[in-house]
């Protein structure tokens, strides 16, 4: 299916307590000006609350952090405890001021300020987006293909000036209209992720009156560039319908195209190859619905491929009058498929499922498709024929660990394919690949402009035998003159069958120039060696994730990469309840933890059905409500109900006041009850962005900044703030 969404990289304090709130001895803390510097951390008030399901009753005292009107967080007892953390979080991190200042200096050297993305032809034009020297966000450009190299492009999106007077901007969808006139773009300014479309006229350069609230999706173009299929939030944030705006009409107007009658399913909507149907799909972490209709006659019939079964995956795409289908209803590893538009639930095989190739994708072009996937967990891309569809024509790579695939090729007839590629050595490349030729042509590589000589580094790729037996790959960078044994920094995320890519980070160099190797766990959860080893890390085999992760480091010191104590680690949302969870198993292991937007109260959260996310999220977890399996197996390893008097190692906590992924008392709640039963004195700090949601800040430069804080954090924790010297 054409995707033809873009985000903005391609289209580019304490306020004084009050009862809510004690010191370490559980006095109350007298009122404070907002300057004042707090000499202890806060410690929230237990207030007797409890739940009972299946017969198990828990005792939750800190429920009171969840804001009951949320969203609107509005309770000043709960604001005042989250500005007292922040405020205890200031305070410790004020002393580090100059490291963060000098990881921040020397991060954005690495960065090229005025760096602009390759142009790629859609339709009539070329498109790319740039960054201007100093610029938080970027500017979107074209101008006509075949124009004089010096012709003035024209600025079709500005973010600077969207962003302005707001303290977050995200741009969203962003898309140009077929015919070349129009652009539908969608921004978010408080990072809920309700986003807000918008359509300019870029014959004119002005902004329609059309404005479409709540959207949650792409902006896709239909009936002759007339009218946009989208979706929304609804008031759970959910998105179950596909809807149609009309340009010039009431959005109150617009056409309701499909409605999703299961809660736990999603609806979004894209074209076709050939951009000449709609395509409608819905479904869950598991199983999937499609259906299509004439671009051109959007509201027209639609044809259901083949209705939901449990358990089975299928995404379409139609060429010439014939169905593409990509599922695994025959193979764990998915199969690819063709029918007729005529009988589109009759399958006929074109690729079998295999054991050892993990097909992922596919796209289909005028002259040839190309099919993607990892085989023995490194990223494949293949060219094919119509033709001859088994024999597959695979780009070659040079490095033995890497991450590529196919990048933005928004035109059906092409000879040549854009492609991403990096390693953990390797700084960002854009290649166009001629199929004719079956030659690479290097287009842009990453430009480091404080220098970057890759000579200095080394990677590898190992494997970790896990306590079952298994065996987990890791990537490993490190300097070639780094000492054995020394600090390392261990990254992973594990769900979702999302697998986490060797890739290359200009910022990583700031911990591994300092003696750190950093390294990358592929643990079971994310799908890096086929969609078995995910399917190992989610619902009755969750805790597989967790240790596979205390494996690794385990394994890691013993093999002389690091020693007890001096292992650092990081996750962020499903990776940040990794990080809950492996420091109530092993917390020795660790130096320091940083934990971003942590999924760690997963029981309260799959309890309750009118969250965001919960309902789609019960295919992935489990739902306690119904099963009482379920509610015993996520109590036995949720990070935050799991908390014990034992010593933790220094840990910093992050959470954004809008985010509907992760909500904010998660990471509150667990904080709160570390506090408590932490039987030591290691720093434990928690900050809440009150103006962001699940991504932390949004410019390019705030965003890095917060990076800086966080590296200051794990080099302070491990006593490395004297060596580190200035470059």
């Amino acid at each position: 299916m054409k995707n033809i969404l873009a985000t903005s990289a391609t289209i580019a304090a304490l306020i004084a307590a009050t009862p809510a709130i004690a010191n370490e001895e559980n006095a109350q803390v007298k009122s404070e000006p907002v300057s004042s510097q707090p000499t202890q951390p806060p410690r929230a008030e237990k207030r007797e609350h409890s739940y009972t399901h299946h017969g198990i009753t828990i005792s939750d005292p800190y429920d009171w952090l969840y804001d009951k009107s949320y969203p609107e967080v509005d309770d000043e007892d709960v604001l005042d405890y989250l500005k007292a953390e922040n405020a205890w979080f200031e305070a410790n991190m004020a002393q580090h001021k100059p490291l963060i200042d000098e990881l921040f200096k020397e991060m954005r050297a690495r960065i090229k300020e005025d760096d602009s993305t390759v142009p790629q032809r859609r339709g009539d034009y070329l498109y790319w987006s740039e960054f201007e020297e100093g610029a938080q966000y970027r500017k979107h450009y074209r101008k006509p293909v075949g124009a004089a190299e010096d012709a003035e492009p024209q600025l079709i999106l500005d973010e600077t000036a969207l962003a302005e007077g707001h303290e977050y901007f995200r741009l969203g969808a962003a898309t140009v209209s077929k015919n070349g006139r129009y652009l539908a773009f969608s921004t978010d300014t408080s990072g809920a992720e309700r986003y807000t479309a918008r359509i300019k006229d870029l014959e004119t350069g002005e902004l329609l009156d059309d404005e479409i609230p709540q959207v949650r999706t792409g902006l896709t173009w239909v009936a002759d560039d007339s009218a946009l299929v989208y979706g929304i939030a609804n008031e759970n944030w959910r998105t179950l319908d596909a809807r149609m705006h009309r340009i010039g009409t009431p959005v109150e107007e617009d056409v309701i195209l499909y409605k999703e009658d299961d809660e736990t399913f999603s609806v979004s909507s894209g074209l076709s190859a050939q951009e000449d149907f709609l395509i409608i799909s819905t479904g869950d972490n598991e199983t999937s619905e499609v259906r299509f209709v004439p671009a051109a006659d959007p509201t027209g019939d639609q044809v259901l491929v083949k209705p939901r079964k449990k358990g089975v995956e299928y995404s379409v795409d139609i060429r010439d009058g014939e169905l593409w289908v990509w599922s695994n209803d025959e193979h764990i590893n998915f199969r690819l498929a063709k029918a007729s538009i005529e009988t589109p639930g009759d399958w006929e095989t074109v690729i079998e499922g295999s054991n050892e190739f993990y097909l992922t994708d596919f796209e289909l072009f005028k002259d040839f498709f190309v099919t993607e996937g990892r085989l023995n967990g490194l990223d494949q891309v293949q060219v094919r024929t119509y033709d001859a569809p088994t024999q597959a024509q695979p780009i070659a790579f040079p490095e033995a660990s890497y991450v590529a695939g196919l990048s933005n090729n928004p035109e059906y007839d092409q000879s040549k394919l854009r492609l991403s590629y990096e390693s953990m050595v390797t700084p960002d490349t854009v290649y166009d690949y001629d199929v004719a030729s079956g030659t690479l042509e290097l287009l842009k590589q990453q430009e480091i402009p404080s220098g970057y000589d890759a000579s200095l580094y080394t990677t590898e790729r190992i494997e970790i035998e896990a306590r079952d037996g298994t065996m987990v790959p890791v990537s490993i960078l490190y300097r070639k003159d780094r000492e054995p044994g020394g600090p390392l920094h261990l990254y992973a995320y594990g769900a979702y069958g999302f697998a986490y890519p060797p890739n290359f980070s200009t910022t990583r160099l700031s911990l591994v120039d300092r003696g750190f190797a950093y390294a990358v766990a592929h643990i079971r959860g994310g799908d890096d060696l086929g969609r078995r080893w995910y399917l190992q890390g989610k619902m009755f085999e969750r805790r597989n994730t967790f240790n596979d992760f205390v494996d690794v480091g385990r394994g890691l010191i013993e093999r002389g990469y690091s020693a007890e104590g001096k292992v650092t680690a990081s996750g962020g949302s499903a990776g940040g309840e990794l990080m809950g969870a492996v420091v109530n198993q092993d917390p020795k292991q660790y130096g320091a933890v940083v934990s971003h937007v942590p999924f760690v109260d997963v029981l309260n959260t799959m309890l309750n059905a009118e969250l965001p996310l919960t309902p789609g999220e019960w295919q992935e977890w489990g739902n306690p409500i119904t099963s009482k399996e379920a509610f015993a197996y996520i109590l036995s390893y949720s990070p935050y109900d799991q908390v014990t008097a034992q010593d933790y190692p220094p840990m910093l906590v992050t959470a954004g006041l809008n985010d509907p992924r992760v909500t904010y008392w998660e990471p509150a709640k667990w904080v709160a009850k570390l506090r408590e039963l932490k039987t030591d004195n290691n720093t434990l700090l928690l900050k809440t962005n009150m103006g962001a949601g699940h991504g932390g800040k949004s410019g390019r430069w705030d965003s890095l900044y917060e990076l800086a804080e966080e590296f200051a954090f794990i080099l302070w924790q491990m006593d490395m703030v004297d060596e580190t010297a200035s470059e």
